[in-house]
């Protein structure tokens, strides 16, 4: 069920528990622009409301999946200084943090280049799959800044302090490939198979237990910042809530019963 009209800077399209959501400016490569934002953060508010909602799937339209900020909306011919802290708080960090804490999985298909801003955005996915030909930079320093939308936490997280200092301070693109290498991304995959698998994940996460994948997110994220003993508290707690949803009843009685199990959710 398609649920907005083609003109829209943000598409949306459910279909049996799975939210595809697209950036939609593909004559500027998905450029990040306030319009865009005002409509993400609506969608996001939309889907957080329904029950239905088993897994979200993020791409752009046309040939990138966003080339970060729209720099058309910046005026640097003037002597005014320019605030973008307050851009940055009023949009780039609600979103970061909205994206972090969906109450259901968040699979990033990166069907192009991902550069800046859009990169990092790309990277908070909790599974991210690229095509081959995919690129991601930290364009930033190229223009006399800095990465912003949480790439200063998730790049070392991720590929270890040398590597992320020398991709923001250098600005030099790393294909989708080394990126799999590298432990930035999921998978990349030949661009001809991208399409279906996507596909296949995206069902594959929507028949999952939503409430057990993203506990798991939680727990995985927050070992980063715990202790053994700390962590060990958490999956304590965790694993007493997940016990007392109907999915796991479902899990056990297919697994003694040998079938696939019929996740609702719940």
């Amino acid at each position: 069920m398609r649920v907005d009209g083609p003109d829209q800077p943000v598409l949306l399209a459910m279909e049996q528990g799975i939210a595809r959501v697209t950036l939609n400016r593909p004559d500027r490569l998905n450029a990040l622009t306030v319009e865009l934002h005002e409509r993400l953060l609506e969608i996001l508010d939309m889907l957080e409301a329904r029950r239905d909602v088993r897994v979200m799937l993020l791409t752009g339209s046309g040939r990138a999946f966003s080339a970060g900020q729209d720099l058309g909306e910046r005026d640097v011919d003037g002597d005014a200084p320019l605030d973008l802290g307050a851009n940055i708080e009023t949009y780039y960090n609600p979103l970061v943090r909205r994206l972090v804490a969906l109450p259901f999985p968040l699979i990033c298909a990166v069907n192009g280049v991902a550069a800046g801003a859009g990169a990092n955005i790309a990277l908070l996915g909790d599974i991210v799959i690229a095509k081959e030909s995919a690129r991601f930079i930290q364009s930033f320093a190229r223009i006399g800044l800095m990465p912003d939308s949480g790439g200063t936490w998730t790049l070392p997280h991720l590929v270890g302090q040398p590597r992320a200092l020398a991709l923001a301070m250098t600005g030099d693109p790393i294909d989708a490939r080394r990126a799999a290498d590298w432990g930035m991304i999921w998978k990349a995959v030949p661009d001809a198979e991208f399409d279906a698998e996507v596909e296949s994940f995206a069902r594959r996460l929507a028949a999952a237990p939503t409430s057990a994948l993203v506990a798991i997110r939680g727990a995985v994220r927050s070992a980063w910042d715990r202790t053994l003993d700390a962590q060990l508290d958490l999956e304590r707690d965790e694993q007493r809530l997940l016990g007392r949803n109907d999915d796991y009843r479902e899990g056990v009685r297919a697994f003694k019963a040998k079938r696939q199990p019929r996740f609702t959710g719940r």
